[in-house]
């Protein structure tokens, strides 16, 4: 059973306790606050210090709380923060602004008080001097170039050129402090003296870093959370320190830090957690896993002492999959003949994310040594996953289901075998039924699949420009119009996939509610009395409609029927009917 020492301690008691020694751990996040979160805390603690701007207004029994701090004691000793880093720090820096001010002043309460801040700054000798140069804190961050400006900070004072973060909120405080001075001279020591006595914070103390971790998970903090992909940071760090390579290793984790936050958004976890996710579906299919059963990312690499992460190829691989996906992002048609383009873009609009680690995987199995895929063989790769995960997706909803299959290939496609999902095939009267009863809802992201599958297959179908990629789901039956007629025989079929066609965002704003023969100008565009040009749609679907007289019930049964043939035909040709 893991053990916690919670005790809770004023910032004198926390700091000036023999055995205070912080270490800011190099998997940290580099100092992020700024001056709205330094105003938040200054105008937390005056009030508190000060209520209403009455000095003696402020009961001494009163506490105000601060937030927890988590750390945990490594082997030198030093108590790792895991969950307060962003309040230590900044609390730090405000106690060394008013260590500055108290040393032009004479008074025995400011010199008492510069005394007692020097023991919260400073490791003491037996007889409480303060030894200016051990600081109680320090901070080992692997990717904040400007960590050492923080301790220069509180060794010495501000330096004239200091630039970084740390600096400017050094110099917020210093202001804030000025005016405090000009308003309540003679009242200065009271607020440092109230804020180390009766500002409180709960230091929670674990028996090791992996229960620190679980207890920092769920805990609520004001600083950025630290992710899966911290951690992994950290353990790269010592591998190449051992290495000599400690300063490219940085500049390269720069690199993927803000390669990933510029093209992935995971709804859970860090854009870097999802890089290390794409690749450990590649490690699992090296290492012959198909259970369904995922392991939690961190719990997955941090296996056998890290054995998994730390490889001399891992970080190149990640710069290849990270290369890879900013390919995918961009359209890159430098890289990617148009039919691929074609395919991924499909894909974007998949049931669910499963394709990205099955396409990770294939581009890490069969790239050649330039980082590149056969584009032929991965337009067929893409096609047939295309196909097998949307038709899945409709007889065995929920991405858990697809795990069985898609793991299972996941193998096959490492080895380098054909992927043809022979133990999954459909049957296709059972699909046929499927599709056929199946609720096509707007709400159900397979009508998205199945609208831009159809939209897209099409070779006079081009690409969306760049800002016109935001597509609604179109009526083009209204239901605005079923309403106002009620000649439908049956109001189900509105929901019907041949009711429905992708229409960009803006234009299906304006031709919402209409009848067909009014909707026709906006799906093909116009110029209004004004001379103003409205833009048709870039569904090429539209210019077969738009010369139609009208839409009707026909229309909508036999168009559900093309779409439902169609889809069963591109089934049949990539070999995953039965029989």
């Amino acid at each position: 059973m893991s053990k916690l020492n919670v005790d809770q301690k004023s910032i004198n008691e926390l700091l000036t306790a023999k055995n205070a020694n912080f270490l800011i751990p190099d998997y940290q996040r580099p100092y992020a606050w700024g001056e709205e979160e330094c105003q938040t805390l200054w105008d937390d603690i005056f009030t508190f210090a000060f209520p209403d701007n009455d000095m003696d207004a402020f009961n001494q029994n009163d506490e105000y709380f601060l937030g927890s701090i988590v750390t945990y004691r490594n082997c030198k000793n030093q108590s790792e923060v895991i969950d307060g880093q962003q309040r230590l720090t900044t609390m730090m820096l405000l106690l060394r602004a008013f260590y500055d001010k108290f040393g032009a002043m004479q008074d025995n309460a400011s010199q008492k008080m510069r005394e007692n801040i020097s023991a919260c700054i400073w490791m003491t000798n037996e007889f409480n001097v303060a030894d200016r140069k051990k600081l109680k804190i320090d901070s080992e961050v692997a990717t904040d170039d400007e960590k050492e400006e923080f301790l220069t900070i509180l060794h010495a004072g501000l330096p004239d050129n200091a630039r970084s973060r740390y600096a400017k909120n050094y110099r917020f405080f210093e202001d804030k402090i000025k005016k405090f001075i000009a308003e309540y001279a003679s009242y200065l020591p009271y607020l440092p003296a109230r804020i180390l006595n009766n500002c409180i914070l709960l230091p929670i103390e674990a028996d090791s870093q992996d229960t620190a971790l679980r207890i920092f998970s769920t805990l609520n903090d004001r600083g950025l959370p630290l992710a899966d992909a911290d951690i992994f940071k950290a353990q790269f760090y010592k591998f190449y320190e051992k290495q000599g390579k400690k300063t490219a290793f940085i500049e390269i984790w720069k690199e993927l830090s803000s390669g990933t936050e510029e093209i992935f958004h995971p709804i859970n976890g860090t854009p870097m957690d999802e890089l290390f996710t794409k690749y450990m579906y590649f490690i699992r299919a090296s290492e012959g896993n198909k259970s369904t059963t995922t392991e939690a990312l961190r719990k997955f690499y941090e296996t056998d002492k890290y054995r998994r992460l730390l490889k001399d190829r891992t970080i190149s691989d990640l710069k290849e999959l990270l290369s890879f996906w900013k390919s995918v992002a961009q359209q890159d048609d430098d890289r990617f003949s148009s039919d691929v383009l074609k395919r991924l873009f499909i894909l974007k609009f998949a049931p669910n994310g499963m394709w990205e680690y099955f396409t990770s995987v294939y581009f890490l199995s069969y790239r050649d040594t330039d980082g590149n895929l056969d584009d032929a063989e991965f337009e067929k790769f893409l096609s047939k996953i295309t196909a097998f995960i949307f038709a899945y997706a409709l007889t065995n909803p929920g991405v858990n289901a697809l795990r069985t299959p898609i793991y299972s290939e996941m193998l096959k496609v490492y080895k380098k075998q054909p992927c043809v999902f022979a133990e999954f095939k459909f049957d296709e009267e059972h699909f046929r039924a499927a599709l056929e009863n199946y609720k096509f809802t707007n709400n159900r992201s397979v009508t998205r699949s199945m609208l831009t599958w159809y939209a897209f297959k099409s070779p006079e179908q081009k690409l969306p420009a760049p800002g016109r990629e935001s597509f609604n789901i179109e009526h083009i039956y209204a239901k605005g119009r079923y309403k106002k007629e009620n000649i439908l025989t049956d109001q189900n079929i509105l929901e019907k996939l041949g009711n429905k066609i992708l229409l960009e965002r803006s234009i299906n704003i304006r031709a919402s509610d209409y009848k067909f023969k009014d909707k026709k100008r906006y799906y093909c565009g116009y110029t209004d009395a004004n001379k103003k040009i409205y833009h048709g749609s870039d569904i090429a679907e539209y210019g077969i409609l738009v010369n139609m007289e009208d839409f009707t019930e026909h229309d909508i049964r036999e168009r559900d029927k093309q779409i439902h043939n169609e889809f069963i035909k591109y089934l049949k040709d990539e070999g995953l009917l039965k029989g």
